[in-house]
């Protein structure tokens, strides 16, 4: 688009005052020639006398005076000239207001320019015609449009402020004519603008302004490849050609520009059409999410709306990574990314975390959209992740409120006196507890900081027929079966933490029993230094009733009666430790003991004679070898215990 050049307008703007009868003298150096059409009249020419003044009104005309006609008479007929030069003008005219028709048809900048100019060349009968355009932002003018060129020189030439012939038509808003080009002002010429025109070999041009009001929208040339000099007449014509191209151009322009202003109406619209449509579906959304907060359904109608909203389909997982809801096509593959997290495969497009109060309880996995999520699509899985988290802190409040009453009942069955086991039995019936389903007694030795997880655990791990709660400081359920390794292992790695578990069979209405045993057990375990063990009751319960759950006691009566054996094997690099545990356990016979280490009998003689100087005389008597028997079985219990822990 053609844009005004800068600056004031001229004292008389009015193209009409500004051109007059005969063209303006050309931009040339001092002493250089004038063109001829350009030159002054003379007042007379070589050979003839001057003109004399006229006579007194009374004097008689001369003989020699033409004849002044009759009146009446007709005028004298025209010269040929005459005809011809009023044809030519006749033609001249016409083919304008075909230009001027032709260009007010268009509506398009660019081809406006390009066919004014192959008019200007097309009227002027010239070699080359070219536009320039003004730049408003560094007042440049730039070639835009060519005709008649040989070379790539002129096209898309940048003529920089005040520079050749170009800039000074901008500057004075006139028609300017040469005969010669290199006789324009030294300070007009560039390298550029030289190069341009010696490469296209012009000789003389003719460039008239194309003005709005007071603004230069840019030059039209002419350009011949030897001399010629434009006459009054041409420089009128394509004046004339100029201002009716510059109205095309206004109007296009405005057209243009009510084009664009018409296309970001319609573009506002769209947009507004589109977010009200976003924000009526994000809204639609936001209370199919609030009725399913509210009619109690859980997270499934959570995922039923989102995967319909955004047409992709939706898993929501709990902490654990347990997928608790899933809606859509979620393939196997779509279902382990969204446990594992990982929203780089499987379709995965968004995982959005669900958080309340820095405490994570989950996220939601949106997979593969069949169309693209925006910023709406966005907003209501945020919103989603707030409803979700609604619903698990409203979950964690009812599991919460169970797990209280379960352990309230837990505490009352195991401590009941017998004039309230009917109150408990009725209890337990109001919760859906079969307590003839109850078969087995658990206790977990957790710390404090980690024993209501653990409880919340266990509880998950055994499932809604078992009662769990915490009594003396442990995590103690009674359930159907007793705990397997399989399921201890399972336990401590989701916990992620060392524990002591004892677990016992409950004989039909013997719970309170297996719990007291249970509770003892584990005191004789800790006692033993266990930490990390699955350890069954009735394995300590014999050592438990003979000698306590005292530990200082018990590492004492270990000490005194294997304490001196221990230090010798450490000392020598011996193993009478494991000849005296196989004595104990085949019955005090030297003969099986040699069986069972694959030892020939007077090698464990020899040991036995070693464990005398060791435990002094009379270790085998009766008494003595009883409580050897219990400290052996004891510290190999304990060994064995903290390996299975181990492993």
């Amino acid at each position: 688009m053609l844009h005004p050049a800068a600056g004031p307008a001229p004292e008389n703007p009015s193209r009409d005052s500004a051109r007059p009868g005969t063209p303006p003298p050309d931009i040339a150096r001092p002493g250089s020639p004038l063109p001829a059409a350009a030159s002054p009249p003379s007042s007379s020419s070589p050979g003839t006398p001057p003109p004399a003044a006229d006579p007194p009104p009374d004097t008689a005309r001369t003989p020699d005076a033409a004849p002044a006609p009759a009146a009446g008479s007709d005028p004298p007929p025209p010269s040929a000239a005459d005809v011809a030069a009023l044809r030519r003008r006749t033609g001249e005219l016409a083919a304008l207001y075909a230009s001027a028709r032709e260009l007010a048809a268009m509506r398009d900048a660019d081809a406006v320019l390009e066919r004014l100019v192959d008019r200007a060349q097309e009227l002027l009968a010239a070699d080359i015609a070219y536009l320039s355009e003004f730049d408003e932002t560094d007042a440049t003018l730039r070639v835009r449009a060519t005709r008649g060129t040989v070379t790539a020189a002129l096209r898309g030439l940048v003529v920089p402020p005040g520079r050749g012939l170009v800039g000074a038509i901008a500057e004075s808003r006139m028609p300017r004519a040469v005969r010669r080009y290199d006789v324009v002002d030294p300070d007009r010429h560039t390298t550029g603008i030289d190069a341009a025109v010696e490469g296209e070999g012009i000789v003389s041009m003719l460039g008239v302004p194309l003005l709005s009001e007071d603004r230069v929208l840019g030059v039209l040339f002419v350009a011949e490849r030897h001399e010629r000099v434009f006459g009054p007449d041409e420089i009128a014509l394509l004046a004339a050609l100029a201002d009716h191209a510059s109205v095309v151009l206004q109007t296009a322009a405005a057209l243009a520009a009510a084009q664009r202003e018409a296309e970001r109406a319609r573009a506002a619209a769209a947009d507004l059409t589109a977010h009200v449509a976003a924000r009526d579906r994000a809204n639609r959304v936001h209370r199919e999410l609030v009725d399913a907060v509210l009619a109690g359904g859980g997270l499934a109608p959570v995922a039923t709306a989102l995967s319909a909203a955004l047409q992709a389909p939706v898993a929501i997982l709990d902490a654990p990574r347990t997928v608790r809801a899933v809606h859509g096509d979620a393939s196997d593959a779509f279902l382990d990314a969204a446990r594992r997290g990982d929203g780089a495969d499987a379709g995965v497009s968004v995982v959005s975390p669900i958080v309340a109060g820095g405490r994570g309880l989950g996220a939601i996995v949106v997979g593969s959209s069949a169309r693209e999520l925006d910023d709406v699509d966005r907003r209501t899985i945020e919103r989603a992740c707030q409803v979700a988290a609604l619903l698990a802190l409203s979950e964690e409040a009812v599991a919460e409120a169970d797990h209280r009453q379960r352990s309230d009942l837990l505490v009352d069955l195991v401590t009941a006196s017998a004039q309230r086991r009917a109150d408990v039995a009725a209890a337990l019936r109001r919760s859906g507890i079969d307590e003839r389903a109850l078969g087995a007694v658990t206790a977990l030795a957790v710390t404090g900081e980690r024993r209501a997880a653990a409880a919340r655990a266990l509880a998950h791990h055994l499932g809604p027929a078992a009662l769990v709660g915490e009594l003396d400081g442990l995590v103690v359920a009674a359930h159907v079966a007793p705990v397997d390794a399989t399921s201890f292992r399972r336990l401590r790695d989701a916990l992620d933490l060392d524990m002591l578990a004892v677990t016992a069979v409950a004989a039909p209405g013997r719970i309170a029993a297996a719990a007291r045993d249970v509770r003892a057990a584990v005191a004789l375990a800790r006692a033993l230094g266990l930490r990390d063990a699955l350890v069954g009751a009735d394995e300590l319960l014999p050592y438990s009733a003979a000698i306590g759950a005292d530990r200082r006691a018990l590492e004492a009566f270990l000490d005194s009666a294997l304490g001196a054996v221990r230090r010798h094997d450490a000392a020598r690099g011996s193993d009478l430790l494991a000849t005296l545990r196989a004595f104990v356990h085949h019955g005090a016979s030297p003969t099986r003991t040699a069986r069972a280490l694959t030892f020939h009998t007077n090698t464990i003689l020899q040991r036995l004679e070693k464990l005398d100087a060791l435990l002094g005389a009379g270790w085998r008597d009766d008494e003595r070898f009883f409580r050897l028997s219990i400290a052996v079985r004891l510290d190999d219990l304990r060994e064995r215990l903290e390996r299975d822990g181990d492993g």
